[in-house]
């Protein structure tokens, strides 16, 4: 590229794009080493949201985490971090009330107050409500020596490493647009409002998971007069396996085994830990939604219906869904106020905004990234820095690579990895473009 004359921009050891849990985790590790007596790392990251969120849509009030408390931001790579959720607690004033609790699994809008809290900690290092529009490479020679991140109020910070942690995306079904009663379920506490004042009689919920449960239940308690409709294809909700033998795939010495593992032993642990995760439910949630079914028929009032074994074939702009079964191949047309999809999300495509520097980035032969060890994109030998993944790694890091359980760790791994590939003699604080 080429640069106004003596135009100087900010240079950082790392750039992230986005300030999720994951940044969020990265940002408090780079402060924790900073604060030791080796070379500081200096970072910056810009997040498009104009403050922390973190899935805001279904912070439920009585929803808890799935995961325990002990896998927040830092202890398991620092337990003595002044980070950790037991220092939120112990700040908030709740520390001997969550030990009287005896629950590993707090809330969800408390683990959430505690991301916002840590957040707070680090906000000299984040950019809110700026959008990283693109990457550009800055040459040395034949070398990519830097990467020039570009936002949308005009800045552009020089990065020696990008560490992208973009989060998720919200996935509807082939075929499926959103519109006003046609929506996912990310949205459900942001259209709540809006729906009192319509005095709903039907919600049809699309999923067989937790988030789809959840959402039933929320509307089934939140609209009294309306019903509540459950499509899956699923004979009925299925708990999650979080036994502890099987919990043991969420170990960080789980992501080296499965690293090294071929494709087809890959492939079937992802078969087999699945219910770990995907498409499962509490089983306290699992056993209120039935007790209510089952209320109901005694009463003779049947509110949550639960169309299992079958799929929505058709969905209008006006709410009307036609459900079909898969057994049978009856149809049933539901005239609904909203139909809320709870299916799940899609890892961001980290490769969307790097633009010519895209194709210097190898492929499998399934054209999915390669992915060093380290969780850095392996690159042709050109580029200089690291570009690293939070989150889009499942296909060679295994499942926990878009959930809490290993971030810590992961940022901790990620961390090492710039630290021991960063070059000693580097030019100071501020560069000059190069071309």
């Amino acid at each position: 590229m080429t640069a106004v004359a003596g135009e100087q921009v900010p240079l950082y050891d790392v750039v992230g794009v986005g300030f999720g849990p994951s940044n969020l985790a990265l940002a408090i590790a780079l402060a924790e080493h900073n604060a030791g007596p080796g070379t500081p790392v200096t970072a910056h990251f810009l997040e498009r949201q104009p403050r922390f969120g973190w899935h805001r849509g279904m912070l439920i009030d009585t929803a808890t985490m799935q995961v325990s408390f002990l896998k927040d931001l830092v202890t398991m790579r620092n337990p003595t971090s002044e980070f950790s959720f037991l220092s939120y607690l112990h700040a908030a004033g709740r520390l001997v009330d969550f030990i009287n609790h005896k629950n590993l699994f707090p809330l969800r809008v408390e683990f959430h107050d505690y991301f916002e809290w840590a957040a707070a900690k680090v906000d000299d290092v984040v950019s809110y409500g700026t959008e990283v529009v693109a990457v550009k490479p800055v040459h040395d020679g034949a070398e990519i020596a830097y990467f020039d991140v570009q936002a949308s109020d005009g800045s552009s910070l020089r990065a020696r490493n990008l560490v992208v942690g973009t989060g998720l995306r919200p996935r509807l079904p082939d075929g499926v647009t959103a519109g006003p009663r046609v929506w996912h379920n990310s949205e459900l506490l942001f259209r709540l409002d809006a729906l009192r004042g319509t005095d709903p009689r039907r919600f049809v919920v699309v999923g067989a998971g937790q988030s789809a449960a959840e959402v039933a239940a929320l509307l089934h308690d939140e609209f009294p007069r309306a019903e509540v409709c459950a499509v899956f294809a699923r004979y009925g909700y299925s708990p999650a396996d979080d036994s502890s033998f099987a919990n043991r795939i969420f170990d960080p010495d789980a992501v080296d085994q499965f690293y090294r593992a071929g494709e087809p032993v890959k492939d079937r642990l992802m078969r087999y830990h699945g219910a770990t995760n995907y498409s499962a439910v509490d089983v306290d949630l699992i056993d209120e939604l039935y007790r209510r079914v089952y209320r109901e028929k005694v009463l003779g009032v049947r509110r949550l219906r639960l169309f299992n074994v079958s799929r929505p074939v058709e969905v209008t702009d006006a709410g009307t869904v036609t459900v079909e079964s898969l057994t049978t191949g009856e149809r049933t047309v539901l005239a609904a106020d909203a139909v809320v999809y709870a299916t799940g999300y899609r890892p961001a495509d980290p490769t969307s905004l790097l633009g010519e520097l895209a194709a210097r980035c190898r492929r499998d032969d399934e054209g999915r990234l390669r992915v060093e060890r380290d969780y850095r994109i392996a690159t042709e030998p050109a580029l200089r820095g690291g570009i690293y993944l939070q989150g889009g790694t499942e296909h060679t890091h295994g499942i926990t690579s878009s959930l809490l359980s290993n971030t810590a760790v992961r940022v901790g791994e990620i961390l090492r990895s710039i630290v021991d590939r960063r070059v000693v003699a580097e030019p100071p604080e501020y560069a000059v473009s190069a071309r």
